[in-house]
């Protein structure tokens, strides 16, 4: 199996960063590779999980007052306020990792891993007594287990999708900021930010190459390990190209 590294440090609206995403899945399942993604947002954009009942549980027009983006996600979860983060994608086989409790553990030992080395104390969250429910609020309000933390707060928000035999699983690595806008959206009695970012921690900015950097280094401990190889680029352009009409129409996003 080969690994491709991608990195795009330059940021992209929320619509193309999912139709990427889609057509990464999409490669997966066809052509059994394995992909590791890491990009920005431009402009900073909201996503919803992709059952999330979006419709009753954020202010829609306040959204369009303050001409936010918004984009639903492949992926379940709840909604993320995508701003100054590093923004994952990982896509394989779904034999790669094995069940989605195993690959979504695996590949957050992998962040935490990362930010140790960056000297950050990330541990792993355990799983709360009960579950979230899709109305309970933001991705970041509470650990639903197997997230990564650090004190004062969950510092990784991730959703995985299993389709034709691949997965997705993507998530946001929070550089700076917060999730309060998702709070301040949230019709009726908004959820708590339980979020953390790196800068916080370390009382000065982190930059998006450190971290994009450290995340692709530890994934070389991948088994079996990564030979990174590159895209075609053509090949992905025509891959996502099916996928934007999709994610760009506002029937996709605000479906419910």
């Amino acid at each position: 199996m080969r690994w491709t590294l991608l990195v795009d440090p330059a940021g992209r609206p929320g619509w193309h960063n999912m139709a990427v995403d889609q057509a990464l899945l999409d490669l997966a399942a066809g052509e059994g590779r394995a992909f590791l993604r890491i990009y920005r947002w431009e402009p900073y954009c909201l996503s919803f999980g992709r059952n999330e009942p979006a419709l009753r549980r954020y202010d829609r027009a306040a959204i369009q007052r303050q001409q936010l983006d918004t984009v639903r996600r492949p992926t379940g979860g709840r909604a993320v306020w995508h701003a100054d983060e590093v923004t994952y994608a990982v896509t394989a086989p779904i034999e790669t990792f094995g069940t989605l409790a195993e690959s979504y553990r695996r590949i957050h030992e992998t962040i935490a891993d990362a930010l140790r080395t960056l000297g950050f104390p990330a541990r792993l969250a355990s799983p709360p007594g009960r579950a979230s429910a899709l109305d309970a609020g933001a991705c970041f309000a509470s650990p639903a287990g197997g997230e990564v933390m650090l004190p004062g707060g969950k510092v990784v928000g991730s959703a995985q999708l299993r389709e034709g035999g691949a997965f997705l699983q993507h998530g946001s690595i929070l550089l700076s900021g917060s999730q309060q806008l998702v709070s301040a959206l949230t019709l009726g009695t908004p959820p708590p930010d339980g979020s953390i970012a790196l800068s916080t921690v370390r009382s000065a900015p982190v930059p998006f190459d450190e971290v994009a950097r450290a995340f692709a280094e530890a994934a070389r401990g991948w088994s079996p390990a990564p030979s990174w190889s590159d895209v075609n680029a053509a090949v992905l352009a025509a891959a996502a190209d099916r996928h934007l009409a999709r994610f760009r129409g506002a029937d996709w996003t605000w479906r419910r």
